[in-house]
């Protein structure tokens, strides 16, 4: 397998993988607190905890987009330079 099949191979799973968090942050709902409710400690709390996972699962889709986004254009380069050449 050649340098330039592992960067994009390396793309193709960093793009994927964000995809895949995003969908699970996504999925995540907070329950909605009726009218007739009070809104106690333990509400606010499951709403902070959710809100965190959430928070959590973005930041993790976001540095997966990031290390695609590298490996494509590293993978960009080497190409460009392969061909000049």
């Amino acid at each position: 397998m050649t340098f330039v099949a592992i960067l994009e191979l390396g793309t193709v799973i960093a793009a994927l993988s964000a995809g895949l968090l995003w969908l699970r942050a996504s999925r995540r709902r907070i329950r909605r607190v009726g009218r007739d409710e009070i809104f106690d400690h333990a509400d606010f709390n499951r709403m902070v905890v959710a809100l965190n996972r959430v928070q959590i699962l973005n930041a993790r889709a976001a540095l997966a987009t990031a290390i695609a986004a590298l490996l494509a254009g590293a993978s960009l380069v080497f190409h460009l330079a392969m061909f000049d050449s």
